[in-house]
């Protein structure tokens, strides 16, 4: 579609549009914007690192997900760091394995593919 004609959507309020224009929205955002890249994760079948909120980091396959980042993840590596009970000395690196995950939208803060 040509970049006037998407211009032309971008410019109406979305209650004005078809729903067909809706569509040809959605997938230029889905191409386009910042959710690509798990557009392009989820066709390639390939692996993006996510770092959430709880300070900890999800290696993993997207199977599906949607506009608000919630996620169904496979092959999850989940890494985070435990600090000593006592305050003193370096924290341990730990990480576990889960084979399906869900994971919700307001957790993620970065996403990388990698």
């Amino acid at each position: 579609m040509s970049d006037v004609k998407i211009q032309d959507l971008l410019s109406k309020p979305r209650s004005e549009l078809t729903e067909y224009e809706v569509s040809i929205l959605e997938e230029h955002e889905l191409t386009t914007g910042p959710l690509s890249i798990l557009q392009t994760a989820t066709r390639s079948h390939s692996q993006v690192l996510i770092s959430c909120r709880n300070n900890r980091k999800l290696l993993a396959r997207v199977k599906a997900f949607d506009r608000h980042c919630n996620m169904v993840l496979e092959n999850v590596k989940e890494m985070w760091t435990e600090k000593p009970k006592g305050g003193k000395g370096k924290g341990v690196n730990k990480d576990r394995f889960v084979s399906k995950m869900f994971l919700r939208g307001d957790s993620v803060i970065l996403v990388l593919l990698s």
